[in-house]
This record gives C-alpha cells, sequence and structure tokens, in this order.
C-alpha cells in the first residue's frame, strides 16, 4: 500500500493514468509495466481510438512473445464470416476507429475497420508463411512506431 501523502489533484492525476495489471498463473508472472509514452498521458487526452490502438500493441507485443520461430500472430474475429486476419498493420482514426490490414487464410488482402465499441478479437497462432525464413513479429514493429509518433 502506498503511504506517501499527495494533494487531491496529484490522487485525481495518478487515478486518470493509465495501468495495466496481468497475472499468469501457470508461469507465476505479473505484468505491471507499461512503456512511457503510453503511460505518460492521462486517459481523458486520449481519444477511444488512440487508448485501444495502444493496449491492442502492447496485448499483440505480448502474444507474439509467446510464439515460436514457426508461427505468426493473426485475429480471429467474432459475429460474421470474417474468419482469420494474418495481421500486417495496425492504425486508428480519431475520435472512435481501428483498423487492422493483413491477409486472410487463402491470402486475399483484407482491412478490417471497426468502431472500438464494437471490438472483440481473438489473438491467434498461425504456421508462418513458407516462403519466409522468419516469422514476421507485428508487434515489435507497431511499438517502435508508437515511441516514435506519440
Amino acid at each position: 500500500m502506498d503511504n506517501e501523502i499527495r494533494t487531491s489533484a496529484e490522487a485525481e492525476e495518478a487515478a486518470a493514468l493509465p495501468r495495466r495489471y496481468e497475472v499468469d498463473a501457470e508461469k507465476g508472472e505479473c505484468a505491471k509495466d507499461l512503456p512511457t509514452k503510453v503511460s505518460e498521458k492521462p486517459i481523458k487526452n486520449k481519444s477511444a481510438a488512440e487508448w485501444a490502438y495502444e493496449r491492442l500493441i502492447l496485448y499483440i507485443q505480448n502474444f507474439e512473445k509467446q510464439l515460436d520461430n514457426e508461427h505468426e500472430i493473426a485475429m480471429g474475429f467474432t459475429g460474421g464470416n470474417t474468419g482469420v486476419l494474418r495481421i500486417e498493420g495496425m492504425g486508428f482514426f480519431d475520435p472512435d476507429m481501428v483498423t487492422f490490414y493483413g491477409t486472410d487464410t487463402s491470402g486475399a488482402k483484407t482491412q478490417l475497420v471497426q468502431h472500438v465499441s464494437q471490438l472483440n478479437v481473438t489473438l491467434r497462432a498461425l504456421p508462418k508463411q513458407p516462403e519466409t525464413a522468419e516469422p514476421k513479429r507485428i508487434g515489435f514493429r507497431l511499438a517502435q512506431d508508437l515511441d516514435e509518433n506519440t
């Protein structure tokens, strides 16, 4: 418990800053850290799209850390027949749209544009493309772009 004395303004600001708390019961690990670029800007100063985009990057990065060299990340979507999208890019359009770029399982170029209130994705591992030596790791590139452009 934090015994530090704070002014009401400091307490309010701390409550508005983003936090993360995840526990992996199998590994006994706990994740609480956030990249500076994500945690330094209060949530109230971010659009719903920007805030969803930043958190998705963190989830993608964490998921990819668990993959072996034979698998890449993909997303499954609920509702409809959109199927699975091999993630090749991601973005947002303020104030409330998030978009995913990639290819579907047949190799067709695919883009999903979704309102943040409808956002519901499943991260999945797919075998890497046979023609590539190394699996693509989109989470690292997205996080690098986040650091450079926010």
